[in-house]
């Protein structure tokens, strides 16, 4: 696993990550959150983040079950990361906030289900 920064717009908060089999888990979602952000995410195990700096930065936002944590900068607005629901022990992180990667680069990006959630059924 390769360590990557993560920052937000504004610089306020910077994460380091791991990224959960490199790029190869990047992943869009078309549930009401995600496709309203057009957010591209990659894979983190729980103990493959670390907040360097901005923790105080950092709000939450929940919705619904109240079980995954949005991240996101409560000074510039831009989503870090996220605490997934599908899978508690993993994060996803916002493709576009790591340093030198350009979600654009990435080609085809497969979608997940979001709408017709596994934890739904």
């Amino acid at each position: 696993m390769k360590n990557h920064k993560l920052t937000c717009h504004c610089g306020a908060v910077e994460l380091r990550v791991d990224l959960l089999d490199g790029l190869k888990t990047a992943t869009r979602c078309n549930c009401s959150y995600c496709s309203r952000r057009g957010n591209v995410s990659a894979t983190v195990p729980l103990d493959g983040l670390r907040i360097v700096k901005g923790a105080d930065s950092l709000t939450l936002y929940q919705w619904n079950t109240n079980t995954a944590e949005h991240y996101f900068c409560k000074v510039c607005g831009i989503y870090t990361h996220h605490r997934r629901r599908s899978n508690p022990n993993e994060y996803g992180v916002n493709v576009a906030g790591l340093e030198g990667i350009n979600p654009a680069d990435l080609g085809d990006i497969p979608w997940s289900d979001g709408i017709n959630h596994s934890k739904d059924i």
